[in-house]
């Protein structure tokens, strides 16, 4: 772990004080996410009915995941840049609304090509979330508990894909995929919640930028570091989207499961992140960033047998919970992990954008898993892309450095 310096020892207690408006900034964060991410999942479990009414394939519905992803970086540079600008409250406010929207019009939207349109936009504002809504809520929290708060923070991705397969689970049947779109608006509320409860940063404060152009010469200054983080993150998207967005497809052409209990098995792998998220999350405190992650991506490996062939119901739930417990408990460790590597002054617009860019050159992973599953299975076919990816995000994250516990000043 780095050694404080001197005015590090001495600014503690007053930064540690500075965070106990966390909270609201740390629900906002989490909330967010978890909408961004609830609007993301019920694409993919809804995958094969979407098919079914535009008279398209899963590979071609499968493409609506890869373009959401391939626009997030979009998002991350537009609403990024104006974090660093001009504070985190507006653009995440301005994000909020608008991918809310997008959302509800991709339930309304009349044919397949309007569809691919829709979500390509709403991964504009899914992109946009993340990097303004962790960089607020990883500046205002205490040192000490960053780890394990971030991996709070960072399990509202889980939690939208869990609050996605139980909507699916209770309302489907009854209404179809169209309806469960128009919650989707959801996020217009967060956004009051924002304007009236959620403080600007005061590092953001303390190290705002002047000009367009002072701003543009931060960002540039650190361009090893963003490269780093955009192949760690790469990597990482790899990880999460190789083992998540195909696996109710997998669970309904593997296994034979109806839309009921594809949901539950669903849920059952996102509990797991949850609780994987936070433990790793607060391991990271203790042990450092990198170890943590390490540890939980070569556990992963060990888990992908009873993920992918298991011979029994029993077995094949315990696979699930286990693989999404390691996945996304080398993932909690992220927020805190890229927030501390990003100087102050580029901290709203590095990480989002680094990350962003890291889910556009990974976003292939669900169209080439979908077509490589038609000729070997999904279970062959996910299990072989999660070794590959397990075994090289361990390499990249071992390779870069950490920060762990530093101040924000």
């Amino acid at each position: 772990m780095e050694t404080k310096t001197v005015g590090e020892q001495i600014g503690s207690s007053a930064l540690d004080g500075a965070a106990e408006d966390h909270r609201p900034a740390l629900l906002a964060g989490f909330l967010g996410w978890t909408l961004d991410a609830f609007d993301f999942f019920l694409v993919s479990v809804s995958l094969t009915a979407i098919a079914r009414e535009f008279n398209k394939t899963d590979k071609e519905i499968a493409l609506s995941l890869t373009l959401t992803l391939a626009f997030r970086p979009v998002g991350a540079f537009l609403f990024g840049l104006m974090a660093d600008r001009y504070g985190r409250r507006l653009p995440l406010i301005v994000d909020l609304i608008f991918y809310s929207f997008i959302e509800v019009l991709s339930g309304l939207a009349p044919n397949y090509t309007t569809f691919l349109v829709l979500r390509a936009l709403f991964g504009i504002g899914m992109g946009g979330e993340w990097g303004v809504g962790a960089s607020l809520a990883m500046e205002k929290v205490s040192p000490r508990l960053r780890g394990v708060l971030s991996g709070l923070l960072q399990e509202g991705y889980a939690c939208g894909f869990l609050l996605a397969a139980l909507c699916y689970f209770a309302f489907f049947e009854m209404w179809g995929w169209r309806p469960l779109f128009f919650l989707g608006g959801l996020p217009a509320l967060l956004a009051i919640f924002v304007r009236l409860r959620v403080k600007e940063s005061e590092v953001w404060k303390k190290n705002r930028h002047e000009s367009w152009g002072q701003l543009g010469s931060a960002i540039t200054s650190h361009w090893k570091l963003f490269l780093y983080l955009t192949i760690l993150m790469m990597m990482m998207n790899f990880v999460s989207h190789g083992t998540q967005d195909l696996y109710p497809t997998l669970l309904e052409k593997q296994w034979g499961f109806g839309p009921r209990p594809r949901m539950v098995m669903t849920a059952i792998s996102m509990v797991g992140a949850i609780a994987g998220g936070v433990l790793f999350g607060y391991f990271s405190d203790r042990i450092g960033r990198r170890r943590a992650m390490i540890i939980a991506l070569l556990s992963a490996i060990l888990v992908i047998p009873l993920w992918a062939f298991s011979s029994t119901l029993a077995l094949l739930v315990i696979g699930a919970f286990l693989i999404q417990f390691m996945v996304q408990g080398a993932w909690g460790v992220i927020p805190a992990h890229l927030s501390e590597l990003s100087p102050n002054s580029v901290r709203g617009f590095l990480p989002g954008f680094a990350y962003q860019c890291g889910v556009l050159l990974s976003a292939s992973v669900v169209y080439f898993e979908s077509a490589l599953a038609e000729r070997m299975g999904y279970a062959k076919t996910m299990a072989l892309i999660a070794v590959v990816v397990f075994s090289l995000a361990a390499v990249v994250v071992a390779a870069g450095r950490e920060r762990p516990g530093v101040h924000f000043a």
